[in-house]
């Protein structure tokens, strides 16, 4: 655990950013009483006599926590590595670990008990929170993978200035699967998948869950990924009446170039960045799956430049306003 005296320390550091050599910036814990379990995260504030934009990190799915780390898929660091490149450039952020997961797992122990509009409500608390500390400015909702749809969805009830959909899925998330394990999967398994698939897009659950799915299906996750499953990303995107990012990667294996192309239909305004050789995880990788596997855990590997270059573009775009 970090001590409480490094946790509150200011850090100085030599920024990697041209035009801008150094910056203060002050890193501590900071948790959220939501009255139904308290939740966990990290805040990096920069030194500013002005208040400055800070962005709230929305996680993906799974336990995946505030770092963007999941113990399924391993320690990546991406979305520490990301808040690391919003503070060099005077942007303030918090990722937090969402209920059920990490530090916040006692706010629901239970997964039969975590829901989509749990997850919304928690980030709409988090962004009053944030809009109550007078250092900082505009808020900015950025959403990575699943998180991109609660950010989404969140957006509206937290007054957000704008939001950032990062490698978010346009299409309902049963239909990503699907894709995802026709992949994958034998004939006999996929059968039973896209059988699972029906009955939880309906609202049912089905405890009959072969071994081999039972990492995506088991009986304790079903009443969470139905509640999933009734969501419409590219319908709550639509709905998003403040400025909208659109960030994918052509090397990502989990979520599409396609998905990107289509909320920005659905989003006309929106600026849409496509970054050639990026993956799922905000790395540049060639698209073998081996060298893809790797990179979900190798926290060494630097972002994809252009990945930082364009958020920060869009977030001073905000802040000019």
């Amino acid at each position: 655990m970090m001590s409480r005296a490094l946790a509150l320390s200011l850090i100085l550091f030599t920024s990697l950013l041209p035009g801008l050599a150094q910056a203060t910036v002050l890193q501590r814990p900071i948790s959220l009483d939501t009255g139904s379990g308290e939740l966990f995260g990290s805040l990096l504030l920069p030194k500013s006599d002005t208040p400055v934009p800070v962005v709230l990190i929305i996680s993906g799915s799974g336990p995946t926590d505030r770092d963007g780390n999941n113990p399924e898929g391993g320690r990546n660091d991406s979305l520490k590595r990301l808040a690391w490149v919003l503070a060099r450039h005077n942007i303030a952020s918090v990722r937090y670990d969402k209920r059920g997961v990490a530090a916040s797992l006692a706010a629901t122990p239970d997964e039969r008990n975590l829901s989509v509009d749990a997850y919304v409500a928690d980030a709409v608390a988090w962004s009053r929170k944030l809009a109550a500390d007078p250092r900082l400015g505009p808020l900015i909702l950025l959403g990575h993978s699943e998180g991109a749809l609660i950010a989404s969805l969140a957006a509206p009830q937290a007054n957000a200035a704008a939001v950032i959909s990062l490698a978010g899925s346009a299409r309902p998330i049963d239909q990503v699967l699907r894709q995802q394990l026709s992949n994958r999967l034998p004939p006999p398994l996929m059968l039973r998948s896209n059988e699972l698939l029906d009955s939880l897009k309906a609202g049912r659950v089905d405890p009959n869950v072969p071994a081999p799915l039972q990492v995506i299906f088991r009986p304790s996750v079903q009443p969470y990924l139905i509640s999933l499953f009734r969501q419409d990303p590219a319908q709550a995107f639509a709905a998003l009446k403040m400025p909208a990012l659109i960030i994918q990667g052509s090397h990502d294996i989990q979520v599409s170039v396609d998905d990107a192309r289509r909320l920005k239909a659905v989003k006309p305004d929106a600026v849409l960045v496509l970054i050639e050789g990026m993956n799922h995880v905000m790395r540049i990788v060639p698209s073998d799956i081996k060298r893809q596997v790797a990179s979900y855990q190798d926290p060494n590997l630097p972002l994809a430049a252009e990945l930082g270059t364009q958020v920060l573009r869009f977030i001073d775009s905000i802040a000019a306003r």
